[in-house]
């Protein structure tokens, strides 16, 4: 019998630890990403300071907030594999500063984001004390670990921290009003850009859409956000990785029109030519 692989469920900027049966599923809710006036707070800690134990990996400098811990440490041996894999995708140029934080209970973590009561239930969110993507302004970002992040293996881990880098490492670029399925499609396609065997790809009904993230129920998230992933990695493999790039910038950055303009603007085919060619993709078929 073949043992069932861990799935993980990455949304916006905060993943959600849960555990049914053999799966761990992650889901993601953003402060930070959310528009105003929810986007002007949550109040967060103060700046990192220069007493905060710093690092350099790869030209850049990893900050320590609070307390040090083995939480901490093993975000900062994760964080040079997740730091290639954005700057091979996004390239250089976003903050040269990575501030992590471990919060040392669910209480806390709760309100270092400010997340509310499915606090308990998240194991890493990317938040932000104040966005003006307008003029590309990010202030008081940083990563901060729950507890229950210590729990993931060490291929969930970098998986959870690249995601979250990836927000990171756009917040300043990316719309307050940007669609969610563009930001976690894509963010998701950087973190694990190949399908594990319980995600083989079936032949898409319809492209993804905002709607998918309504849900309430676990079941029906991952089916959103599965979308939303694998119709990024349809792009990535049938355009290729710069162009999916220029569509989120499109799609998503500031002044973005709606997704169909930028999809047809940046793809050059509009959205009935695109399922068409992504159900000829998922099923094998030239298209």
């Amino acid at each position: 019998m073949i043992r069932r692989r861990r799935r993980i469920r990455v949304l916006a900027a905060a993943v959600c630890l849960a555990t049914a049966a053999a799966a761990v599923p992650l889901t993601n809710t953003s402060p930070a990403t959310q528009p105003t006036p929810a986007h002007a707070g949550p109040a967060q800690p103060a700046p990192a300071t220069s007493a905060e134990p710093r690092v350099i990996v790869g030209g850049r400098e990893i900050v320590v907030a609070g307390t040090p811990n083995a939480l901490t440490d093993r975000a900062g041996a994760h964080l040079p594999a997740a730091i290639a894999t954005v700057e091979r995708f996004w390239g250089p140029d976003w903050p040269r500063q990575i501030v992590v934080q471990a919060a040392p209970s669910d209480t806390a973590f709760a309100e270092l984001t400010r997340i509310g009561p499915d606090a308990e239930h998240i194991a890493a969110a990317a938040v932000a004390e104040w966005v003006d993507p307008s003029h590309g302004i990010a202030v008081g970002q940083r990563i901060v670990l729950a507890p229950g992040a210590s729990a993931l293996t060490d291929d969930d881990f970098q998986l959870v921290l690249t995601h979250e880098l990836f927000h990171y490492a756009t917040r300043a670029d990316t719309a307050l009003d940007a669609p969610r399925w563009v930001q976690e499609g894509v963010a998701d396609y950087v973190a694990r850009p190949a399908p594990t065997v319980s995600t083989t790809p079936t032949a898409p009904d319809r492209l993804p859409e905002d709607a998918d993230f309504a849900a309430t129920e676990p079941a029906e998230l991952s089916v959103g956000y599965d979308r939303a992933w694998l119709f990024a990695r349809f792009i990535a493999q049938r355009y290729g990785s710069d162009r999916l790039r220029e569509l989120y910038r499109r799609a998503a950055g500031p002044g973005h029109p709606d997704t169909a303009t930028a999809l047809t603007e940046t793809l050059g085919a509009d959205e009935d030519q695109l399922l068409a060619d992504w159900r000829a993709h998922a099923s094998g078929q030239p298209g």
